[in-house]
């Protein structure tokens, strides 16, 4: 299982640091998806070859309008494993479910941003994951908290209804924040979430980061076909 986390500058913790903590945790890999917008994170490669569990340089593109989050995303679509889009809005929300180079569509529901039957079908039929974000049930109170789950249950019945693909994530930007998945799946149970399909979403990052690798290993063709031992090019 992956979590998918903001470091510094993005965040308040150090890749390294973050990245022990997560191993420590059980956790199998982390994606780095620092928002566009932050100084990049220089010290990826080196806590990559290091670290125990897998790495993933990730990105959550982060743009005031679909017009410029678009070419954001064919940018860095050429230069990082997994791209997200920060959600929140229904502009960024509906661009996002309808641009198949997109992996996931953070965080959907937070600030005044919603989803209906056609955004999730949207990203059923292009391949977007939906994320269901615990961080504003994990890191808020009160009448926030409350209307957080209602808006995850909600968004657990669409993307049920439409078999839609999805990632979970505590969204996590210190060490501090990290919860590990057995933490995670017992958060999701009291909310109405199954354990496995908790389990699914924080696997479901991993699957991300390999489809991705294989698209750009040199034996990619195209989906379903490779390149064979004795085939080369015309």
């Amino acid at each position: 299982m992956y979590e998918s986390v903001h470091v510094r500058p993005d965040g308040e913790s150090d890749l390294s640091r973050l990245v022990e903590t997560a191993a420590d945790y059980g956790f199998e890999g982390v994606v780095v998806r620092n928002h566009s917008d932050a100084r990049p994170v220089t010290d990826l490669p080196a806590v990559a070859a290091a670290a125990d569990i897998d790495v993933v340089d990730g990105v959550e593109i982060r743009a005031d309008d679909p017009h410029r989050a678009g070419g954001a995303v064919g940018n860095f679509r050429t230069t990082h494993t997994v791209v997200a889009v920060h959600g929140g809005t229904n502009a960024m929300n509906r661009f996002a479910v309808e641009n198949e180079k997109v992996d996931v569509l953070a965080h959907p529901m937070t600030d005044h941003g919603d989803v209906n039957h056609v955004l999730v079908k949207a990203a059923a039929d292009n391949g977007v994951r939906l994320e269901f974000s615990l961080a504003p049930v994990l890191r808020s109170s009160g009448g926030h908290r409350v209307r957080a789950i209602q808006s995850l249950r909600k968004l657990r019945e669409l993307v049920a209804y439409y078999d839609a693909p999805y990632v979970v994530s505590a969204d996590p930007t210190s060490h501090f924040e990290l919860r590990a998945p057995r933490e995670l799946c017992a958060l999701g149970e009291v909310i109405g979430f199954s354990a496995d399909a908790l389990e699914a979403g924080l696997r479901e990052w991993g699957v991300i980061a390999e489809r991705t690798r294989a698209v750009r290993s040199d034996s990619f063709i195209e989906p379903g076909v490779q390149r064979g031992r004795y085939e080369e090019d015309d």
